[in-house]
């Protein structure tokens, strides 16, 4: 489940459509979303005439949230702003790559560590309590082949490391 951390604290989110708007920002983490297209995340091809207020509501209550000055109106859309290291899924694509090339360096020990690593970030479906809607269906089926590529690459790290037993 999609889940926000500042150092040890878990951030509290409201459930429904402000977690599905913090969502579909972070998976634009540091890009302009107009405020149409997030309308169009939020309540698809039918949206309320409220929608807008809604919308503007949701993101006051998210700047709440969030603090810092993250989320940055820009013109008539959003930015949320995210340092580089801050998401999960960053981590993730770092150690994959660091793995990647320590098995095509031949150093399968190391490609397995460093694979193993990326691996234990998961803590289930991507995005597990928003994965049924239809603004992050293809990033969530997106992240979950990649998990699924780094535990193959994983595996051949280990199959290489002579652990045939094992895996």
């Amino acid at each position: 489940p999609l889940e926000v951390r500042d150092g040890s604290r878990t951030i509290s989110l409201a459930r429904g459509r402000q977690r599905l708007l913090l969502a579909v920002l972070l998976l634009h983490a540091n890009e302009l979303l107009p405020s149409d297209r997030l309308i169009d995340a939020l309540w698809g091809e039918a949206p309320p005439p409220t929608a807008a207020q809604s919308l503007h509501n949701l993101i006051s209550g998210l700047r709440k949230g969030l603090g810092n000055g993250r989320l940055v109106t820009d013109g008539h859309g959003y930015v949320l702003r995210v340092l580089e290291g801050e998401l999960d899924v960053e981590r993730f694509d770092d150690l994959v790559r660091r793995g990647r090339a320590a098995l095509v360096e031949g150093d399968p020990d190391h490609a397995a560590a460093m694979l193993g690593e990326a691996l234990d970030l998961w803590r289930g479906p991507p995005l597990a309590d928003l994965a049924y809607e239809p603004a992050v269906t293809d990033h969530v089926a997106r992240l979950e082949e990649y998990r699924l590529a780094a535990l193959e690459e994983r595996i051949d790290a280990d199959l290489a490391r002579g652990r045939h037993e094992e895996v």
